[in-house]
């Protein structure tokens, strides 16, 4: 078992307009985890479309470029859809850190995906904290995983 990434890796992080603060405060706790923190936007309230920025993030994970992304939408939902048609990604939806758990120790998710308008800022942050925290699970998991493709 191992974790998703260890101090000093870079992860990605990306939102779109009604993620922005979300994706800030999420950012500082992922640096205060030891992280570098590498973003892929977007900096403002301008409306933006959530799948640009849910694939750039799965697309930096998948090559190699990060270890790992943390994406923010509205509800968390559209974000994490785009991030997962990207072959590799395992985004996780997570409300609560029992499924951003779950998500990384059976389901080996590589990117956590948060709703900024469905929980609160120190949910968030709880949810970062337990999702980097939790190793993958490896053994009757990867099984399953590898089915995901």
């Amino acid at each position: 078992m191992s974790l998703l990434a260890k101090p000093g890796d870079t992860v990605a992080v990306a939102s779109d307009h009604a993620g922005v603060e979300l994706k800030g405060i999420v950012a500082g706790e992922i640096a205060a985890l030891g992280f570098k923190v590498l973003d892929l936007g977007t900096q403002g309230s301008a409306s933006v479309d959530y799948p640009d920025f849910g694939r750039a993030v799965a697309e930096h994970v998948v090559a190699g470029k990060v270890k790992a992304g943390v994406i923010v939408c509205g509800t968390g939902i559209g974000i994490s859809i785009a991030a997962n048609r990207v072959p590799g990604a395992r985004a996780v939806l997570a409300h609560d850190t029992y499924g951003a758990r779950m998500g990384r120790e059976h389901n080996d998710g590589n990117i956590l995906a948060l709703g900024a308008r469905v929980i609160a800022i120190d949910t968030a942050k709880h949810l970062v904290r337990e999702f980097f925290a939790t190793p993958f699970g490896g053994g009757r998991h990867a099984g399953r995983v590898a089915k995901l493709g």
